[in-house]
């Protein structure tokens, strides 16, 4: 499981966590989220996130 880092507010996205909140469940690979999916803390889209 990988961590994404969005390079604009730092917010990270732990495939291993998920984002329940956002209704992406626990082990869901970033690839696999939706393209409307955005940074729970700026906005930003998948674009502006790097693998850690």
């Amino acid at each position: 499981m990988a961590l994404w880092v969005c390079t604009k507010c730092g917010y990270v996205y732990n495939e291993e966590f998920g984002d329940e909140a956002h209704n992406i469940p626990k082990k869901t690979p970033f690839e696999n989220i939706d393209s409307s999916w955005v940074c729970p803390r700026c906005g930003v889209g998948k674009s502006f996130f790097v693998k850690q």
